[in-house]
């Protein structure tokens, strides 16, 4: 009998210890844990057997949370930052994408400045819907390069092969696409601020709120409509028949929300334009990431 209690206290946390049998394996399982990614699973969590004969469900999900989704999580980093470079340097190299944009609005808002006045009741009606159309005319013509240089090289195919999340690739052109549009808002918000005499200083906290959720939900369909016209012969027509259905709403909000910000609205309205705009941008934003796997595989 001495012998069975010394063999339950050497084997099982007994009853005198005070706390249950399930915290003192998870306290065990917790001393084991590692402090880095890619280490091996503690045996505490998944291969100790329960009261009734069973493996413990949730201890290797919390297992498998805390040691194999760190690894999965960094790896699928290191697979958006080679797609986000590889895309700045194919830019930096070609200089094919931006520098069009950027002249296009820049166009956009040039022959704008000579078809209306430029007073200032004039200008508070017309700019939000003038920069958001250089906006979206300007961002179709980055996303219609995203995907045709990766299709003419047949370095998509490449990529679909390899053995990586597909979802990470859609992350990286959605970062590349969204810093090559943010620069073609400076330069035509900047444009348009010496052309049309107007100074976007009162607001410019707003704006860039504003201007950065819209352009994060457009750059979203943007990229996943980018590889659904890539795949097709007339992708220039094809891309904008796609987007701009869908992108719609994104472009009413975001250009009632800037014309709130523009004449100065009380916060309340701010706040609210401001998280419609985030809310309509993120979920189409989290639609396209998980519809973009599907897209690539046919």
């Amino acid at each position: 009998m001495g012998n069975g209690k010394r063999q339950m206290a050497n084997g099982r946390p007994t009853a005198s210890s005070g706390r249950p049998e399930k915290y003192q394996r998870l306290k065990l399982a917790i001393s084991h844990l590692p402090f880095f990614p890619g280490a091996p699973l503690p045996t505490a969590f998944c291969l100790h057997p329960s009261a009734n004969g069973r493996l413990p469900f949730v201890y290797c999900l919390l297992s498998t949370a805390l040691c194999i989704r760190p690894t999965i999580l960094m790896h699928n980093l290191s697979v958006v930052w080679a797609v986000f470079v590889k895309d700045l340097r194919v830019e930096w190299r070609s200089r094919e994408t931006l520098a069009p944009m950027c002249v296009f609005g820049l166009l956009v808002v040039f022959l704008f400045n000579f078809a209306f006045e430029t007073a200032h009741e004039e200008a508070l009606r017309l700019l939000p819907g003038l920069l958001w159309i250089a906006f979206a005319f300007s961002g179709i013509l980055g996303f219609n390069r995203s995907f045709a240089a990766e299709r003419e090289n047949a370095c998509l195919e490449g990529m679909t092969l390899a053995p990586i999340d597909l979802s990470a690739i859609f992350v990286g052109k959605l970062l590349a696409n969204l810093l090559f549009l943010c620069v073609t808002e400076a330069v035509v918000v900047f444009a348009a601020a010496i052309w049309y005499n107007f100074s976007f200083l009162p607001s410019l906290g707003a704006l860039a709120l504003i201007l950065f959720f819209g352009t994060f939900g457009y750059a979203a369909l943007g990229t996943i409509f980018g590889a659904v016209a890539a795949n097709t012969r007339m992708r220039e027509v094809m891309l904008p028949v796609l987007q701009f259905p869908v992108a719609f709403w994104i472009l009413i909000l975001s250009v009632d929300a800037t014309s709130d910000a523009l004449r100065g609205a009380s916060r309340g309205e701010l706040a609210g334009g401001i998280f419609r705009v985030a809310g309509v941008s993120m979920i189409f934003a989290a639609v396209s990431f998980l519809l973009f796997e599907y897209v690539l595989e046919e």
